[in-house]
């Protein structure tokens, strides 16, 4: 019995332990860089991924985070204007300086024009290659 007190209090210990941050502390100075994938166009893995963008938002707060989404592949998807429900959120996460990459090379593959893009998505040429250079420079590579 009291072996069974002891895990579930040592439990609880660890379900409420604050996660400690690295140094530097992250500020609008020691910005966390944070890069996101995805490359499906399941529109609930979509969605698990604009949330978990959100999430480490409010974890940092925005101004403490350099956040970069790439799509390529089918989740180019993600970046279309005609695709409403998904184009709010990407637009309000660009409110607050979250940067959105599309891949030119799946544009070219799949036809999709500039136009078809949401307002104030970049363009790169290969958006695996934009993954690697980002990791290279130090960015936390996160694929949900």
């Amino acid at each position: 019995m009291i072996k069974k007190v002891l895990i579930l209090v040592s439990l609880c210990f660890v379900l409420s332990a604050e996660t400690e941050l690295a140094e530097p502390i992250p500020s609008m100075f020691e910005q966390r860089k944070i890069l996101f994938s995805i490359s499906s166009a399941d529109d609930k893995k979509i969605h698990a991924l604009l949330s978990t963008a959100n999430n480490v938002l409010k974890f940092y707060s925005p101004e403490n985070v350099h956040m970069r989404i790439v799509a390529y592949a089918d989740g180019m998807k993600m970046l279309l204007e005609k695709n409403k429900d998904i184009a709010i959120r990407v637009k309000a996460l660009s409110l607050i300086n979250v940067e959105f990459v599309a891949c030119g090379n799946t544009m070219r593959t799949k036809k999709i024009k500039e136009e078809e893009l949401i307002e104030d998505v970049k363009i790169v040429t290969a958006g695996i290659a934009e993954l690697v250079e980002r990791s290279v420079e130090g960015w936390t590579n996160i694929v949900p």
